[in-house]
């Protein structure tokens, strides 16, 4: 005897029924063509940070936090967390492994002994001349080259991807470099 069907999930009663992949200029085949558009950008992120790691011998989210260390210096931790837009603890962690690398310093100073102060060494600006540009990655520079209609229609869509995928959102402060 065949168990009884389960009731169907919200998730499964909110999907459309698939096409077949004959259809000519159906929405599976739109569909394909933004996943092969996401796989370009994605690649060229990744060959992106290939080449930096190479050519720096450390990662991306590194050069990145190295660039802002040398152009804000003595700024705090929490100040590079919000420019880098992720959370304290991957700032921290960036800056942890800088410190270990020689490539950063943290001080102590001013009147509140607890939080630190960051500064970059010669072997970190050595880093920085070997780093095809630029620093913060190819991805938030193309970003930040489209036309402001553009990327606000790129955010409801991507958001709108992100609301159908039950994606968790604090993935966005993870650097892509880091993936």
């Amino acid at each position: 005897m065949k168990p009884p069907a389960a009731p169907p999930t919200k998730a499964s009663s909110q999907r459309k029924p698939s096409r077949s992949s004959g259809t000519g200029s159906g929405e599976k085949d739109s569909a394909t063509r933004v996943l092969k558009q996401f796989r370009i950008v994605f690649n060229a992120v990744k060959a992106h940070f290939q080449q930096v790691e190479r050519r720096a011998g450390v990662g991306g989210a590194q050069v990145w936090a190295l660039s802002i260390v040398r152009d804000q210096a003595g700024l705090g931790v929490n100040e590079l967390a919000r420019a880098l837009s992720v959370r304290q603890p991957t700032a921290s962690n960036l800056v942890k492994s800088l410190v270990q690398q020689g490539l950063i310093e943290a001080r102590r100073e001013g009147a509140d002994r607890r939080a630190v102060q960051l500064y970059i060494l010669p072997a970190g600006r050595s880093v920085l001349r070997r780093v095809p540009g630029p620093f913060a990655g190819v991805l938030p520079e193309a970003l930040a080259s489209l036309d402001p209609a553009t990327l606000q229609r790129l955010e409801a869509d991507l958001d709108a991807l992100i609301k159908v995928l039950g994606a968790d959102e604090r993935a966005g402060t993870i650097p892509l470099a880091q993936l």
